[in-house]
């Protein structure tokens, strides 16, 4: 969804208003809600204060689970929802392929990533599989204000220091339909070694036991109801209903 459809359906805002308020933050106007920069979300919110347009902060939910059980997928189907900001995480690992700077991930050097540990600017950071990842602190607390739910996809690790940093965070624990599928799903790689295949097995075991330290506990069954749920509880929460 683009920003100006969003500021368009606000209340009291208006297409006439939304126009204003986007050239005063600089922001295009066929700019999308998942474009917008930590500056341009910051920029945004103060106007929308300034012009007293009502914004109701939105909730954090951390999103975990075993590897294979389909984050990646559901993330993917939230992506364009107009209520919802997907945070891009910080990583020191090379980009693959397929991947794009700003979009998939920031890609920083292990230098850089010290330094963003050293002024407290990540909200929570983890090593996984010899490289470091991490959430951006500002870019999150921006979008909340603007009154974004915002979707973080990260490891149990980081889940449990978002719990200590923000207790009002949801957390949200994504579980397979069964074992036995989740073990098909990590085996079926051919390119994986013997060893490989049972690492990640036992680390997927260990992940499952932590599925009681969450909130809501949700099976994906289908994509779809898992994204659906998930911003039933997000507006819940928001609303202090949960």
């Amino acid at each position: 969804m683009r920003v100006r459809e969003l500021l368009d359906a606000a209340p009291g805002v208006g297409s006439r208003r939304a126009f204003t308020l986007m050239a005063k933050a600089g922001i295009s106007e066929t700019r999308r809600i998942g474009g917008l920069g930590s500056h341009q979300l910051q920029k945004l919110r103060s106007e929308m204060i300034l012009n007293k347009v009502p914004v109701n902060p939105g909730t954090l939910i951390v999103m975990s689970g075993p590897g294979g059980v389909g984050k990646s997928t559901i993330t993917s189907f939230l992506r364009d929802h107009p209520a919802i900001w997907i945070s891009v995480s910080v990583t020191t690992r090379e980009p693959r392929e397929n991947e794009k700077d700003g979009h998939d991930y920031h890609f920083v050097t292990e230098e850089k990533f010290d330094q963003l540990i050293s002024q407290g600017a990540l909200l929570e950071w983890a090593e996984f599989a010899g490289a470091r990842y991490g959430t951006p602190r500002s870019a999150v607390t921006d979008a909340l204000n603007l009154g974004k739910h915002v979707l973080l996809e990260i490891e149990i690790a980081g889940a449990r220091q978002i719990r200590r940093a923000d207790p009002k965070a949801l957390l949200v624990f994504v579980s397979p339909p069964s074992w036995e599928e989740l073990v098909d799903r990590l085996t079926s790689r051919g390119t994986d070694s013997a060893e490989r295949r049972a690492a990640r097995l036992a680390l997927a075991e260990e992940e499952m036991a932590c599925s009681g330290e969450f909130d809501e506990v949700l099976v994906n069954h289908r994509v779809e109801e898992v994204a659906t749920a998930l911003l039933s509880l997000a507006s819940s929460r928001s609303k202090g209903l949960i």
